[in-house]
C-alpha cells in the first residue's frame, strides 16, 4: 500500500504541544520564589515537545512569594484560600481557568502535583487544621479536565513512573498527528490514508473503537464534510485514552506477524512466535517484538507494516516500551 504523501508529512513532523505549569520548567514562579524544575521534562523531553508554560497563581495576580493556598471546606463546595490572611481566590482561580480551557489548544497538559490550583489528583480539603478529604484536584487544572475530558493529562510526580510515561507519551504524539491531519482540512483520502497508518494503535488500545472507526473511514467518500471528521476524531481521542493490555498488544503482535509471515522462512517466523510469547507471559518488554517487527518490515512487500505508527508512536530516542510487564 503506498503512504499517502500529505500523511507522510503529517506522521514525520507532528510535534506535541504540550501545556506544563511553569515551575516544573525552572522558571521561579513558585510562591518561595523558588522553582520546581524537573529534570525529565525540562532536560530528555524538551527536544521533542513544545512547552507551553502558565502559572495560574501568577496570572491572577499574586506576587513572588506569596502566601501560600489551600482547599478549605465549605457549603457548595471547597474554597482556594490563602493561609493566614483568609483571602478567597476561588473565582478569579474558576475563571482563569474557563477562560484557557475556552481557548486551550495543545496536545496534553503536565500539571504540578499537590498544588491547590494544578494538582489532578489527591489534593487535599482542609476543616479547620485537619485535611477531611484528599480525594481533589486543583481549582484550575478541575476547569481544564472537566472542559477537556479527553486530553492527555499527567502531573510531574507520575511522569516518572514507567508505564504511566509511555501511556502519557503515546497519547500526546497521537493527539499531535492528529492535530496536524485537522489543521488544514480533511479530503477523504487523506481521512482514509490517515486510519491506515493508525489501525494497528487503536486495535492495542480499544477493539471496540477499531470497528466503529473502520466503518466511519468506509464512509468518508459518501457522507465525508466536518460532522464526520469530528466524529472520527473524538473516535480516535477516545480509542487511544483506553490502556492497551498485555493481551492487546498480544493481539495486534500476531497481526502484525501475519503482514510479514509469508516474507520469513521458518526460522524466523518461530524466533517472532517465540519472543510474543515471552513477552505475554512477562519474559521480555514490548520493544522487543515491535523491534523484530520493524526489522522484518524492511523490504518493500512490508510497506503497510512499516507505515503502521504502532511500530513507532513516538520517537525511539526517547527510550520507552523498554519495561518488563509485571
Amino acid at each position: 500500500m503506498d503512504v499517502h504523501p500529505n500523511i507522510d508529512t503529517c506522521i514525520a513532523h507532528a510535534r506535541p504541544r504540550v501545556a506544563v505549569s511553569s515551575c516544573l520548567l525552572g522558571e521561579p514562579v513558585r510562591f518561595n520564589g523558588g522553582h520546581s524544575r524537573d529534570r525529565l521534562l525540562a532536560g530528555p523531553l524538551s527536544e521533542f515537545v513544545d512547552w507551553v508554560p502558565t502559572c495560574p497563581e501568577i496570572a491572577i495576580g499574586l506576587g513572588t512569594p506569596r502566601e501560600t493556598l489551600r482547599l478549605e471546606r465549605a457549603p457548595g463546595g471547597p474554597r482556594l484560600v490563602t493561609r493566614k490572611t483568609r483571602k478567597d481566590l476561588t473565582e478569579p482561580m474558576t475563571s482563569l481557568g474557563a477562560a484557557k480551557a475556552a481557548t486551550l489548544d495543545v496536545d496534553g497538559y503536565v500539571f504540578k502535583s499537590k498544588s491547590p490550583s494544578c494538582g489532578i489528583h489527591g489534593i487535599p480539603v482542609y476543616a479547620g487544621d485537619a485535611a477531611a478529604d484528599r480525594r481533589n484536584r486543583g481549582v484550575f487544572a478541575a476547569e481544564i479536565i472537566d472542559a477537556h475530558p479527553l486530553l492527555p493529562v499527567e502531573d510531574e510526580g507520575r511522569l516518572h513512573d514507567d508505564v504511566l510515561r509511555e501511556v502519557f507519551l503515546e497519547r500526546i504524539f497521537a493527539h499531535a498527528r492528529l492535530r496536524a491531519l485537522l489543521r488544514d482540512g480533511v479530503r477523504p483520502d487523506v481521512l482514509v490514508a490517515f486510519h491506515s497508518r493508525h489501525k494497528m494503535q487503536i486495535l492495542a488500545h480499544d477493539p471496540a473503537a477499531y470497528g466503529r472507526m473502520g466503518r466511519l473511514v468506509a464512509c468518508a467518500g459518501v457522507r465525508g464534510g466536518d460532522r464526520l471528521v469530528a466524529l472520527y476524531a473524538d473516535e480516535f481521542r477516545t480509542a487511544l485514552a483506553a490502556r492497551a493490555t498485555i493481551g492487546r498488544n498480544v493481539n495486534v503482535l500476531h497481526h502484525c506477524l501475519g503482514m510479514v509471515s509469508d516474507h520469513l522462512d521458518p526460522v524466523r517466523r518461530a524466533d517472532l512466535v517465540e519472543v510474543i510469547h515471552e513477552y505475554q507471559v512477562h519474559l521480555v518488554a514490548l520493544s522487543v517484538p515491535i523491534a523484530l517487527l520493524r526489522h522484518h518490515a524492511r523490504g518493500a512487500a512490508a510497506a503497510y507494516l512499516r507505515a503502521q505508527t504502532y511500530l513507532s508512536p513516538y520517537p525511539h530516542e526517547l527510550g520507552l516500551r523498554n519495561h518488563v510487564p509485571s
